[in-house]
């Protein structure tokens, strides 16, 4: 028994003594979900609150930029292959290298061009005109910086993870917050696809090989959406209490959004292309808050450098998921006139407790809950191709 104990022993310590691969750099498009501080160094007028305090309090300890009161998936995702957190585009000069990756994404922004919404009159309440294809154009620019040849990029990006979004989120916000109805909003639904697809489509042609494309949050269970489109008719919610019919339209979106990728893997048959289930990650926590929330300890074992398994324990569950952390009234916690950071709003004391941050977006608890569930490839298909080097 002794011998066969040294034996796993010094089997464990070989295996871990060796660094298990991992991606050298992570490139990241999107709007608020996914934003470290572009909209905010843009000026962010329309939505200076993000720079203050309660914004970033429960990590940062200060604000940030971030859409809530701490870090994104993306950070979370950064920390588990141990590279730092991704700097916004518009933190340095655009001759900058950045060698282990950079944030493009901007909140606010969609993935249709704001042409699409100045036809349609709903231009004026545009946070930001930095849409997808600018976000693109962004990083078109900056490649020059991180390679100088095909050879040479094709050995980059090789080892490099895009995240394409959370994107296209806002494209259905904007119209839905000015009246439009989910009919209307349907008929949009090919075009939104479209600029997600093509955008997916030319960062392979850039070079990218690795890319997670995820899909629409639950906006149902959203406390925004359910202050807005409040009804006495008790059909209209699951037994959740989330709005059945916003659901069931990022459902759509969601739906439509796998056909489109699985086209794009038939065109591109050398790329590893992932879709990020978002919704499906988040429903677990709408539907369940007490048995989700913010794991305290997450152990990762990395057994012969390709398998990992994770131990959780010590859970914390939820205790609210669709009232609002930081508001200023109502039944959801949510009110336009009083919004988080503006005059007439708190913070609730325990952010980790809740889901929801500000009424459109989550908090670190719940950020962090969906970003295991990528990683250790539950809502990923398919999973990333490295397992996370670190627990978070």
């Amino acid at each position: 028994m002794k011998i066969i104990f040294f034996f796993v022993l010094t089997f464990s310590i070989t295996v871990l003594s060796s660094p298990p691969p991992k991606y050298d750099s992570i490139f990241s498009f999107g709007d608020s979900l996914a934003d470290t501080g572009n909209l905010l160094l843009s000026g962010a007028i329309k939505f200076p609150v993000i720079g203050e305090l309660p914004y970033g309090q429960t990590f940062f300890r200060h604000a940030t930029g971030r859409c809530s009161d701490g870090r994104l998936i993306v950070d979370f995702i950064a920390e588990a292959y141990g590279l730092p957190y991704l700097p916004p585009y518009l933190s340095h000069g655009k001759d900058e290298k950045f060698e282990h990756g950079v944030n493009f994404a901007v909140a606010g922004a969609t993935a249709l061009d704001p042409k699409f919404f100045y036809d349609r009159k709903i231009g004026q309440i545009l946070w930001t005109n930095d849409s997808l294809s600018v976000q693109l154009g962004w990083f078109s620019n900056l490649k020059s910086t991180l390679c100088s040849h095909k050879q040479d990029c094709a050995k980059y990006f090789k080892r490099s993870l895009f995240l394409v979004g959370e994107i296209g989120g806002n494209d259905y916000n904007y119209p839905f917050f000015v009246g439009g109805t989910i009919t209307q909003l349907k008929a949009t639904v090919p075009a939104v696809v479209g600029a997600i697809s093509a955008a997916t489509a030319m960062l392979i042609e850039e070079g990218a090989v690795e890319l997670i494309v995820p899909g629409n949050l639950p906006i149902g269970c959203n406390s925004v959406y359910l202050t807005l489109f409040r009804t006495s008719d008790a059909t209209a919610y699951d037994k959740n209490g989330c709005l059945k019919a916003y659901n069931a339209f990022s459902k759509y979106h969601n739906s439509q959004l796998k056909i489109a990728l699985d086209k794009l893997r038939h065109k591109y048959p050398h790329a590893k292309i992932s879709y990020a289930d978002y919704y499906g990650a988040a429903k677990r926590f709408f539907h369940a808050p007490k048995h989700y929330g913010e794991w305290n300890i997450y152990i990762f074992f990395i057994i012969n450098l390709t398998v990992s398994a994770n131990l959780m324990v010590g859970t914390a569950a939820f205790t609210e998921t669709l009232v609002t952390c930081c508001g200023g009234g109502g039944p959801y916690n949510f009110n336009n006139s009083a919004r988080c950071g503006h005059v007439g709003s708190k913070a609730c004391s325990d952010p980790k407790g809740y889901a929801n941050w500000d009424g459109a977006h989550l908090t670190e608890a719940a950020y962090r809950y969906i970003a295991l569930g990528l990683l250790n490839g539950s809502f990923t298909t398919p999973p990333p191709t490295f397992s996370p080097i670190h627990a978070f």
